[in-house]
């Protein structure tokens, strides 16, 4: 004997419910990020030693070469604020391998198939980033005061530093959540992330002043966001002119954040509704979709936002659209 269940269709939310859960949907893929540090600790455990490395290796080996004229405190109060940006940068790569790891599994397909916000897989990728970059960064700060790294401004001022430096390690996480998306593969996101993240690292003021670089590689390296973010916390810090170097950090901040889902802000508000759709996650639906409106004379605007999903809709695009103004014998017209 045959029985049937019923499953209730998932309740689309609006308003201020949608925003309520896509935060809960994004904590929710944080807290299974971070289940990942508990369950492989070797994970974390890298993730701490490696800027734990650079501190005694540029503090005890290259830090009695290393002069800076004009700098009044020793060089470890001048390597800090740069570990403290390196080792934000160099943590970016896992948010690359994260993605890469999740796309390459099929995860993310399961992901696709739930009702939860899009955004959630991005934000929590991102969000465990940034709890994982507290806890390392937190540890570097005691490393840092162990070997003789001193504040020469007040509280406020450090944790503002500390601040800028998290923020700037969001910002980043997001960069390389997209990088991860776009070649799809972990080791191919870790050669791809590297040659980008070491000439920003090491053509830099985090290690040593600019002043010594060649005229072409200053230019470069004293407006690049590892050299304006490291100056600015080493001024808030330190002391000396920060409202420059905040400001810029700032706007490299901004500018990184900038993600694919951008592109879509205020086309609701502009177009409106009966315009604008927002659709259930199925690139084959919506495409179909498309095909049928651009048959009745509408020009459809289809936003895949990630090319790993396209081949999903090659059975509309080619044996659909591409087809179907011969197959009419020329009547229809598919602009789309």
């Amino acid at each position: 004997m045959s029985q049937s269940v019923a499953l209730p269709a998932p309740v689309e939310r609006r308003g201020v419910r949608r925003l309520s859960g896509a935060v809960s949907d994004a904590l929710a893929m944080a807290e299974r990020n971070l289940i990942t540090y508990r369950r492989v600790p070797q994970l974390l455990v890298f993730s701490t030693i490696q800027p734990v490395i650079f501190v005694l290796l540029f503090r005890y080996v290259f830090g009695g070469a290393v002069r800076l004229p004009g700098f009044p405190y020793p060089y470890v109060d001048y390597l800090m604020p740069g570990v403290f940006v390196q080792l934000t940068v160099f943590g970016a790569i896992a948010a690359a391998v994260g993605m890469a790891t999740d796309l390459k599994s099929g995860l993310l397909e399961r992901f696709r198939s739930l009702p939860m916000a899009r955004s959630a897989v991005l934000a929590g990728r991102t969000i465990g980033d940034f709890a994982r970059n507290v806890f390392v960064m937190v540890l570097v700060i005691l490393v840092g005061f162990a070997v003789g790294f001193r504040v020469h401004t007040n509280p406020v001022l450090f944790l503002a530093g500390i601040l800028l430096v998290l923020l700037f390690a969001y910002s980043l996480s997001w960069v390389f959540a997209f990088v991860g998306l776009a070649v799809g593969d972990p080791e191919t996101a870790q050669a791809a992330a590297f040659p980008i993240l070491a000439p920003l690292v090491f053509a830099s003021s985090a290690f040593v002043s600019t002043a010594t670089m060649p005229g072409w590689l200053r230019a470069f390296a004293e407006h690049q966001p590892v050299s304006v973010t490291a100056s600015a916390v080493r001024a808030l810090l330190e002391g000396g002119p920060t409202t420059k170097y905040v400001l810029q950090s700032l706007a490299w901040i901004v500018a990184e954040a900038g993600t694919p889902f951008k592109v879509l802000s205020g086309l609701l508000e502009e177009f409106g509704k009966d315009r604008v759709l927002d659709t259930p996650i199925s690139e084959a639906g919506f495409t179909g979709l498309a095909v049928g409106a651009a048959m009745t004379g509408l020009r459809p605007v289809v936003d895949i936002m990630f090319g790993d999903f396209i081949t999903l809709t090659m059975d509309q695009m080619v044996n659909q659209a591409a087809k179907v103004h011969y197959m009419s014998g020329g009547k229809w017209k598919v602009p789309m």
